[in-house]
């Protein structure tokens, strides 16, 4: 019988997310999932999340951040992982460190451990090798040289360009096909980009963030538009009503407040004041106050689109 117990161990947060969206499909498209923050959740919420069900039917629990944990909730999940209820897995996120650093050897010796470490500088041409295949692609040695210097050392940037490239060239990936993908010569838009953000295209937003700042668009450009999108759809959260009176009222037009409150109804009041003091933050910083502004704007463009 498989281990319903999985260990996610390891900082890499897209090799995490990885694994844990792969033991949660492999269980089938019908499985109740439950994910908990365990930094923010008590004892009582996690023997609730991992008690049995009267129907024994398939269910996950996905613990992230365990190492955030404190020592009550992390006992009761140990005591869970001990004996997990019928149909129950339970899938634990732990970078390893943290509060709860010593739990890690006790949470070894009742699951599975799926390593997700860094990719090193020395190993990331393989892994990448790797992500290419899992395409069905083998890629020339030239080609992986190349994604690596347009795309950078970021493996959710990486995976998303793999993904991309391969399915515009049909498989046939070629040095020329990463030159033109990250060096096209159709202008991209600030607002296009913001317009991606808040939508939470996150793989989008960024291949057009970084198209754009190749072709020489000012950093302070993009920051304005995230911050005039994300004020939009901080006026539009949580209203109901007709959009065109509501327009009058905004001072805006008719039809941006419709296409506004269809975005802003995936956004929490808490998302929007994280984005809110993303831009302002991001506004200083393109303006001078440190840091390098094009990094400052994928950061932003990248949290932005990951709170929708």
């Amino acid at each position: 019988m498989l281990n319903p117990v999985h260990l996610v161990l390891g900082e890499e947060t897209f090799l995490a997310e990885r694994v844990t969206k792969e033991i949660i499909d492999s269980l089938g498209p019908a499985v109740e999932v439950t994910t908990l923050r365990a930094g923010d959740v008590t004892e009582g919420e996690i023997a609730m999340a991992t008690s049995p069900s009267l129907f024994a039917e398939e269910r996950v629990v996905v613990v992230k951040k365990t190492e955030m944990a404190r020592k009550e909730p992390t006992q009761v999940l140990l005591e869970a992982c001990k004996n997990p209820a019928p149909g129950m897995t339970i899938v634990i996120e732990h970078t390893g460190k943290g509060h709860q650093k010593a739990a890690v050897t006790k949470f070894k010796k009742l699951a599975e451990v799926h390593a997700v470490d860094p990719v090193s500088a020395r190993d990331r041409p393989a892994w990448l090798t790797a992500e290419f295949r899992r395409h069905g692609v083998r890629p020339h040695q030239d080609v992986v040289s190349a994604v690596l210097e347009s795309v950078g050392s970021d493996l959710r940037e990486l995976a998303s360009a793999v993904s991309q490239l391969v399915a515009d060239t049909g498989g046939q990936v070629t040095v020329q096909a990463v030159r033109d993908y990250y060096t096209g010569v159709a202008e991209v838009a600030g607002f296009d980009i913001a317009e991606l953000a808040v939508q939470g295209r996150a793989d989008r937003a960024l291949a057009s963030t970084r198209r754009a700042l190749q072709l020489g668009t000012d950093p302070v450009a993009i920051a304005a538009a995230l911050a005039y999108k994300v004020g939009d759809v901080a006026k539009l959260q949580g209203m109901r009503g007709d959009p065109n009176a509501l327009a009058r009222d905004l001072g805006m037009a008719p039809w941006g407040v419709k296409k506004t409150m269809q975005i802003a109804r995936r956004w929490s009041p808490a998302a929007v004041s994280e984005a809110v003091i993303i831009v302002a933050d991001l506004d200083a910083e393109v303006k001078g106050n440190g840091g390098v502004p094009e990094f400052a704007v994928e950061n932003a463009v990248r949290r932005i689109a990951q709170l929708a």
